[in-house]
């Protein structure tokens, strides 16, 4: 599959100033979102923090939530380096740049999916008893997290909901480093980051309450949208 051309990219300050909470960080990501307001878009939060995350958003642009499942598909002796991503269903997108440069073998690929698989059953099995996935295609889906540092957890999950060819992609992150927002971009339509300071050390740096989201937690919201109710 083929990257689409660089998205438009919109960093909106490069304050350092932290956020409350997930909460507020969401419904200011939904401020810049409003043109998708009433087109009933799907909100894929990366879990765990990213959920709370997306629960704002949804709820402010009346729209669907769901949790992004996928993970890195390591590149051989380099497992910082992201050779394609595994999604839920065990389809795999492979980055043929990365693949081609480092001569990565089929067999090794196959290697490398069926070990990621297994770390993706039990966060599958739990939260899709909360909440059946929504189909993806010809929907407007925006991913997001609590905040961004090396990207590799957020390519991973937008290469998964790429290959459901959504109509729009649309990365939205609270903050995150400009290079790492840059190079995200790439893979989608477009990618709004509200803060990008230029002393970026991690993302709980960026926020007052930075508690830890738990299962139960992320369970809870699933079941909101599940039910028809946010």
């Amino acid at each position: 599959m083929s990257a689409p051309a660089r998205g438009k990219v919109r960093i909106l300050s490069t304050s350092g100033q932290p956020f409350r909470d997930r909460r507020e960080a969401g419904t200011l990501l939904a401020g810049e979102l409003q043109e998708y307001r009433g087109k009933k878009p799907v909100v894929l939060g990366i879990p765990r923090g990213g959920i709370a995350v997306a629960h704002a958003v949804a709820a402010a642009l009346d729209g669907e939530l769901d949790i992004v499942l996928a993970h890195k598909l390591r590149t051989p002796g380099q497992p910082e380096l992201a050779m394609g991503s595994v999604a839920e269903d065990g389809q795999i997108f492979l980055n043929d740049e990365v693949v081609s440069s480092f001569g990565i073998s089929g067999p090794a690929i196959q290697r490398e999916r069926t070990q990621q698989l297994q770390e993706l059953k039990r966060r599958t099995d739990m939260f899709r008893h909360a909440r059946p996935k929504v189909p993806l295609a010809g929907r407007i889906v925006i991913i997001t997290d609590d905040g961004v540092a090396t990207g590799a957890t957020t390519q991973a999950g937008i290469w998964a909901a790429r290959m459901e060819k959504p109509q729009r992609l649309i990365l939205a992150m609270p903050v995150g480093p400009d290079d790492t927002i840059g190079r995200l971009s790439q893979d989608v339509d477009e990618a709004v980051c509200l803060r990008s300071p230029a002393f970026f050390s991690a993302v709980g740096q960026f926020y007052i309450d930075f508690e830890p989201v738990s299962d139960g937690e992320v369970v809870r919201i699933l079941r909101l949208y599940a039910g028809g109710s946010k």
